[in-house]
């Protein structure tokens, strides 16, 4: 087998460098989608509504990219979702009317659901399974690296050309050469063998294998199904962990905010949150493969469940400046230390017969714990206040280490889960 430094090179230029570009352009013209709603005339609430569509598109576009990758492969999945992309991103960058913009960030996000699965398809069934956490987690770190870089990028340009529209030429660039990568690139289902582990037997005793066989597909909703104790109870799980990281990027400016704090201080904190969780990202891939996926998944939950838990309590302290910083470190850390475990966890127990539709409905559900947690805390803090809402997500935080604790080692393969 080779060696996993060899593996991860050979997957740079056809599954990092695509997942780079994607999101290194999605990062630049994610901030400015309000600005450039209220710009047409949106109020806040409705400005908030038009960029809240990219998550209700990835949440849509999960089970169709399921079923699509099934059916006609990761690379054609992922053509067909860039060159969709870039129609959305024209939409956007033309859009005459809110609803128009509304309608073009909704299919940005279904697109990005279809480019996600499909690199999480075929990781899971390329990847050996000594080095998966690794693979993936550099996968997540990718995707972090552009959203973390995007907004950078965004604010040079602005600077350069004074206008937003920079900010989407520069992502359609960014999908273009993506598709042109993809298309002319060597092709990953051709040019990267599948692992021994991922080889299936039949009953005829005849070796089948490839990333989606094309023999007794279950479907997405019989896929779902079928598997519904582990999406019932593991699934949970993740969805909690996504629920807290979602929280973790409302909470931290409404915080700061709370503190009287102005934008570059916020800005400077949650900067400083998301630098120390970028880093850590390759740490949380080397921790699940020696040690097993439990010892990434239970610390990164205790972490933020307990740094949100206490930061409940420190708002009215006299240094409530400084345990706010302090505590945005804490969850960046727990956050780092979690960087690739929902894909990892959702490649350990996907079915090796037909992984795509089983990891719809596991993104489906994993998406939806971070939709619903801006919700949760909006709730919360009309009721209560925002104290209470930050305990409120400790406690899911920690709800959900005791539920990897459970089940972590009830449905994830021994193989996966042992030290290698």
């Amino acid at each position: 087998m080779s060696s996993a430094s060899v593996v991860l090179r050979q997957f740079g230029p056809m599954v990092y460098l695509p997942t780079l570009l994607f999101s290194l352009g999605e990062g630049a013209v994610i901030p400015l989608i309000p600005v450039v709603a209220a710009s047409m005339g949106a109020d806040i609430a409705l400005a908030a509504l038009i960029s809240s569509a990219l998550v209700v598109g990835q949440l849509c576009g999960n089970l169709p990219a399921g079923w699509a990758v099934a059916r006609i492969g990761e690379r054609m999945t992922m053509v067909i979702g860039g060159v969709v992309a870039i129609a959305a991103g024209v939409l956007m960058l033309f859009a005459p009317t809110p609803a128009v913009l509304a309608a073009s960030v909704f299919l940005l996000g279904f697109c990005a659901a279809a480019f996600g699965l499909a690199r999480h398809a075929f990781m899971t069934t390329r990847v050996p399974v000594d080095f998966r956490a690794r693979a993936l987690s550099l996968l997540g770190g990718s995707f972090r690296l552009g959203i973390f870089i995007g907004p950078f990028v965004a604010a040079g340009l602005l600077q350069l050309f004074g206008a937003e529209a920079a900010a989407f030429w520069f992502f359609l660039v960014c999908l273009v050469v993506m598709v042109v990568l993809v298309v002319f690139g060597p092709d990953p289902e051709k040019t990267v063998p599948v692992p021994p582990s991922s080889v299936l037997t039949e009953d005829s005793g005849e070796v089948v294998s490839g990333s989606i066989p094309t023999i007794e597909r279950a479907g997405v909703f019989r896929t779902m199904w079928q598997q519904r104790a582990v999406l019932g109870r593991l699934g949970l799980a993740a969805a909690s962990l996504s629920a807290v990281r979602s929280a973790r990027q409302v909470l931290l400016p409404l915080w700061g905010l709370s503190l009287g704090l102005d934008a570059s201080t916020i800005a400077l904190v949650v900067g400083v949150s998301g630098a120390i969780d970028f880093a850590l990202f390759y740490a949380s891939g080397q921790v699940m493969d020696r040690f097993g996926r439990l010892w990434a998944a239970m610390p990164a939950m205790v972490l933020m469940g307990a740094g949100f838990l206490a930061l409940s309590f420190t708002h009215d302290l006299d240094a409530s400046v400084l345990w706010f910083g302090m505590f945005a470190a804490m969850l960046g850390v727990g956050n780092g230390l979690s960087s690739g475990i929902l894909l990892t966890l959702g490649a350990d127990v996907a079915p090796k017969r037909e992984p795509a539709a089983f990891l719809g409905s596991w993104r489906t559900l994993t998406d939806a714990g971070g939709a619903v947690a801006p919700l949760m805390i909006s709730g919360v803090i009309a009721v209560a206040s925002l104290p209470v809402a930050a305990a409120a997500i400790g406690v899911v935080g920690l709800l959900g280490a005791v539920g990897f604790i459970r089940w972590i080692p009830m449905f994830v393969p021994r193989r996966a889960a042992d030290e290698t």
